[in-house]
């Protein structure tokens, strides 16, 4: 990391000029209908006012705010990480409501840019920029979720095409995409990380079947893929034939990116609630909830620390292990903010009469913070091998 970097990013007085361009135009274009989405989307909620949060975003791309930190040759702003994190930090604090098209910008469109053709940056970067096709990721299988190594999805070249057999799960959004970056076992008798091919696949076509998951929370925002058949072209696949692995790595680093200081605005706005709704139950004169929230409130100041820290720090530089470092700090942060929230609403809390409340749904879907996206366990591995030199566990 830069010597520059080692200063908190929002205290340099440079991007105040910046900060207020973002905020100024937050303030200028959150309102009429868009003023409806404030708050709206994000995990657990992706179903709310969907085609008007599609539009919103597609308002933002128009206007240059989507693709920040892609170079411009590829579309984008070429904004510094300072800048990057500033707008996703205003972005938070306007209350403006989450993206439909993370997938696309901020894992598959780098990892194109990194590992893709020619051929593939233009025909997919600049619909990614411009939200006309959306993605999802296809990783999860039922036996290989945090262990993606155990991938059992096949591919085979035929005729000019791969053809796709197995079932992807817990895939976000893939009722609502149009394509799929898909990790198959593309050489016959390989196993573990060999053999296993990056490829980008259709999602409207024949071979290709979407079933949505209904969680606690009561929405379907996970679901699972069945390919019989599907097929995509040959030059569809990123990297080499066989070596897949290294480039879904590479799109898992680019996951846990500055978006993160902005889910930690959100966060503490979620904080600020659970207070709130303490303090109207009587339960914030409790001293021993008093102190949990109290105790709360500091670990999201040292994960915002944390995070600014180690921004933009490579393995070289010490930021081995960093990602999973982080992905353990927030999930079972925000997974005893759920619970803490539920202790804030008392009794009221267990009833669910003409559905679930914002409490309640945080409590539900923050169950899962600590095993998506790379469960607790493996994210202690990974640490323990990876940068403690500490022996593999045994398989």
């Amino acid at each position: 990391m830069s010597a520059a970097m080692e200063v908190p990013v929002t205290a340099d007085p440079d991007l105040a000029g910046f900060r207020q361009q973002v905020r100024a135009w937050l303030e200028e274009n959150l309102r009429g209908r868009f003023a409806e989405l404030r708050g709206l989307g994000g995990p657990g909620s992706e179903h709310e006012a969907f085609e008007l949060r599609l539009e919103w975003e597609r308002h933002l791309a128009a206007a240059g705010w989507t693709c920040l930190g892609w170079p411009a040759e590829h579309g984008g702003r070429g904004a510094s990480l300072a800048e990057q994190v500033v707008f996703h930090e205003e972005y938070a604090a306007a209350n403006a409501p989450a993206g439909v098209n993370h997938f696309g910008e901020q894992l598959l469109g780098p990892t194109l840019i990194a590992y893709g053709t020619p051929e593939q940056q233009q025909r997919f970067l600049p619909k990614i920029r411009a939200i006309e096709e959306l993605w999802c990721q296809g990783y999860s299988e039922p036996g290989a979720g945090s262990d993606l190594a155990s991938v059992r999805t096949t591919a085979r070249l035929e005729d000019g095409e791969w053809v796709i057999d197995g079932q992807k799960i817990w895939t976000s959004l893939a009722h609502l995409s149009d394509w799929c970056f898909v990790l198959a076992r593309t050489e016959p008798g390989s196993k573990r990380h060999a053999g296993l091919s990056y490829l980008l696949v259709p999602m409207n076509q024949e071979g290709v079947t979407v079933r949505p998951i209904e969680q606690l929370t009561g929405t379907s925002e996970f679901n699972e893929v069945y390919f019989d058949g599907a097929r995509t072209s040959a030059d569809l696949v990123v990297g080499e034939p066989g070596q897949g692995w290294r480039v879904a790595m590479g799109t898992l680093t680019f996951e846990r990116g500055v978006s993160t200081l902005g889910q930690q605005v959100r966060f503490r706005r979620e904080w600020e609630g659970v207070r709130a709704q303490a303090a109207a139950s009587g339960m914030l004169t409790d001293p021993g909830f008093a102190e949990e929230l109290s105790r709360s409130r500091l670990e999201l100041e040292v994960m915002r620390e944390h995070a600014l820290r180690t921004l933009g720090m490579s393995e070289k530089d010490g930021g081995a292990g960093q990602a999973s470092v982080a992905k353990l700090l927030w999930a079972n942060w925000h997974r005893r903010l759920g619970e803490l929230a539920m202790r804030a609403e008392g009794a009221a809390g267990l009833t669910a009469d003409g559905g679930l409340d914002q409490w309640q749904r945080l409590y539900l879907f923050s169950r899962a913070d600590t095993i998506y996206g790379g469960s607790n366990e493996i994210q202690r591995n990974i640490i323990a091998e990876r940068v403690l030199g500490l022996p593999k566990e045994a398989r």
